[in-house]
């Protein structure tokens, strides 16, 4: 039976052993905090998911009412927590190169309300870190840096992501950087404005299952897609809430990630260390976008998810958010171009893959 390739479906994240039999301990919370702390130089602390981590660093350091800028491609995650902070995100356009914002298009949108800057260094491409901190100073706008994309990877001048701002954020949800299915942290680095209580609160039972048996029923879903039942029992297990859709995962600033999950985050940290620069996927930008994830498909390979129809995502949150689709033209455009590969796949595994792309990609992204 010929092998098939996905983007998803956890490929990247613990191994069902891990998950399954991982014991965690309240030592291993403090060790990953601990670590966190020294890492980036900061005061840290552990959260039910990404984004309760990015409404809890807001908090710390903006008021109501503040804009805060972020990227124009991105997860629904990001929006939700800039709102629920209480502040207004503001979109800023990308180029085609990396997938990020650069200081002429912050000029643009930068108003005295402005406060606050939010880096996602999209699918690991750093963005010109040193244009983006002399416009910040310049205009008096604090930095918080989102490692969800690019945990262990560096800026072009050589300095860790994470290391820059006034806080850093990471997620350990599915298909991020530290993978443990869910979770998150927040390291504070300049005084806060705001004190915040910390997640205090063990994570809700469904949360420590769902993470437990994620790896497990995704496994199990990638053999039944050999027999075309993959999808219908993911499905199946969405609607029954025992998986649940990452961007549906529901801000909490009382809950903390698992021991477990604490114990898999600072091993895939330390790993880091050997690793180098990381990317969390390669991306190519192509014409006749559909036309070529059929023939991909037809090659068993399945990359037609993740951050594809809107430049927010998921769809199904885009028509919220009153997206400025007239203000971010290339963020609009990739979205129709956008071809996602993973990193987790041997080179060899993923050659006849980019044979297929080959013909059809964008020679200059900068058009």
């Amino acid at each position: 039976m010929k092998r098939r390739f996905y983007l998803g479906l956890n490929m990247g994240g613990p191994k069902v052993s891990e998950c399954l039999w991982t014991h965690g301990t309240s030592k291993d919370l403090r060790e990953l905090s601990e670590y966190l702390a020294k890492r980036y130089n900061g005061a840290s602390v552990l959260t039910k998911n990404g984004r309760s981590a990015l409404c809890f660093a807001l908090k710390s350091y903006f008021n109501p009412g503040d804009k805060i800028i972020i990227n124009a491609f991105t997860c629904y995650a990001v929006y939700e927590a800039v709102v629920k902070a209480g502040m207004t995100p503001i979109f800023a356009d990308i180029n085609r190169r990396d997938l990020n914002f650069d200081e002429k298009t912050l000029e643009k949108i930068v108003s005295n309300k402005t406060k606050g800057i939010i880096l996602q260094n999209s699918l690991g491409n750093p963005v010109d870190i040193k244009k983006i901190e002399k416009f910040a100073s310049e205009h008096g706008l604090l930095i918080i840096e989102d490692l969800a994309h690019s945990a262990g990877a560096r800026y072009y001048d050589d300095r860790e992501i994470g290391t820059i701002g006034v806080a850093t954020v990471l997620s350990f949800g599915k298909d991020k950087s530290i993978n443990t299915v869910s979770g998150g942290a927040a390291v504070l680095r300049s005084p806060v404005k705001h004190r915040i209580e910390a997640p205090f609160k063990s994570p809700r039972l469904p949360d420590h299952l769902r993470a437990r048996f994620y790896p497990l029923l995704c496994a199990v879903c990638r053999g039944l897609n050999y027999v075309h039942l993959g999808g219908i029992v993911m499905r199946f297990l969405q609607w029954i809430h025992f998986v649940e859709k990452s961007a549906d995962s529901k801000l909490d600033m009382k809950r903390r990630l698992s021991k477990f999950q604490a114990k898999l985050a600072l091993k895939q940290f330390k790993a880091f260390h050997h690793r180098g620069q990381g990317v969390l996927r390669n991306f190519y930008l192509v014409h006749d976008r559909a036309e070529v994830l059929a023939k991909l498909r037809g090659a068993n390979y399945y990359f037609d998810s993740f951050w594809y129809e809107k430049p927010v995502s998921p769809t199904r949150y885009y028509n919220d958010i009153k997206f400025p689709e007239k203000d971010c033209p290339v963020a609009m455009k990739v979205t129709s171009e956008i071809i996602n590969f993973p990193i987790y796949y041997k080179k060899s595994e993923l050659a006849p893959a980019r044979k297929i792309v080959e013909p059809y990609l964008i020679e200059d992204k900068n058009d």
